[in-house]
């Protein structure tokens, strides 16, 4: 990565914050591309002076496009959304967007494509989130060579858009939701692990034009995940089985809210396993050793706890 340009389409969010350090401690380049560059301003000190660059502008224009990934030696996409807003639909965002990239990209001397997607990525999906993921991955496939597909589970870490969302419900809300009685599994990935992953990825030609699933050492039923949650913020919390039948109303006013908790293409996704495939690629594949949920949650969760990081757990 030393002195190699690599742009990050998306890097000011959760998960872009973890991968522009790790570049930059390899001494590459970066160039971030995002909606708010005062945003991204804040990741400047990560690097030396000059070393990174926050270009502010909407990744669905090509002119924007262009003027990241020209300079660029690697390109980065880390760009997703949960829910629609605006021109971010679906379509656009995660099937598009991909297949722009990698038109761009072929234009100039791009040497690689890491793509971040998600497990169950897949074009016979219920879920549009699923279906466009699977359709950005095959755009990014056959329009450029070499590309590495990323399908992360959940991510977590400081910062996280699911345990901190959880542990703050935890904390007024008399009961925690399980929705489908909980029963449906999820394996989350340390976000330190993908960004290690990008990185690997971005520097191992063996991971050319292959696709890993991304998952931590242990799967979870959503029911353990939010007993988790709870133990790691100090709160007794009852947990309510929830039929999927009745979260479709809800669900259909929820996710017209401007960040709605809760949308029906998330119920179709949550009506799936989100564990890595058995026969899938994985983080071991790529010489990374999985970080589990139970290292991390207490002590990023510690603010949430009655006392603060120094109460007892």
């Amino acid at each position: 990565m030393n002195q190699k340009t690599v742009t990050v389409i998306g890097g000011a969010g959760f998960l872009g914050r973890s991968v522009v350090e790790k570049l930059a401690k390899q001494g590459a380049r970066v160039i971030i591309l995002c909606r708010n560059a005062d945003k991204a301003k804040m990741l400047k000190p990560l690097g030396n002076v000059g070393q990174i660059t926050a270009v502010a502008g909407d990744a669905l224009q090509d002119d924007v496009l262009e003027k990241v990934i020209a300079p660029a030696d690697m390109v980065v996409n880390l760009i997703g959304i949960l829910a629609p807003s605006g021109k971010q639909n679906f379509k656009a965002t995660q099937a598009e967007l991909p297949a722009r990239i990698a038109k761009i990209a072929s234009q100039h001397n791009v040497s690689k494509i890491v793509h971040i997607s998600a497990i169950g990525a897949d074009a016979k999906s219920k879920s549009q989130y699923a279906v466009t993921k699977a359709e950005g991955e095959r755009a990014l496939l056959r329009g450029f060579s070499p590309v590495t597909i990323l399908r992360p589970s959940i991510v977590f870490g400081p910062g996280d858009g699911f345990f901190n969302r959880f542990g703050q419900m935890a904390m007024v809300a008399p009961a925690l939701p399980l929705i489908g009685g909980g029963k449906n599994k999820m394996q989350p990935v340390y976000v330190g692990d993908v960004s290690d992953a990008v990185i690997a990825s971005l520097a191992n030609r063996e991971t050319d034009d292959q696709i890993f699933e991304l998952g931590g050492p242990k799967a979870y039923s959503f029911k353990e995940l939010m007993a988790l949650t709870c133990d790691a913020v100090g709160r007794r919390r009852a947990l309510v089985s929830v039929p999927f039948a009745l979260m479709h109303i809800p669900a259909s006013i929820m996710q017209f809210l401007p960040n709605p908790p809760l949308t029906r293409d998330q119920l179709y996704l949550l009506e799936q396993d989100n564990v890595v495939g058995k026969k899938a690629k994985t983080l071991s594949d790529l010489g990374i050793s999985a970080q589990s949920v139970e290292a991390h949650i207490y002590d990023y969760l510690a603010h949430l706890r009655a006392g603060g990081r120094f109460a007892s757990k």
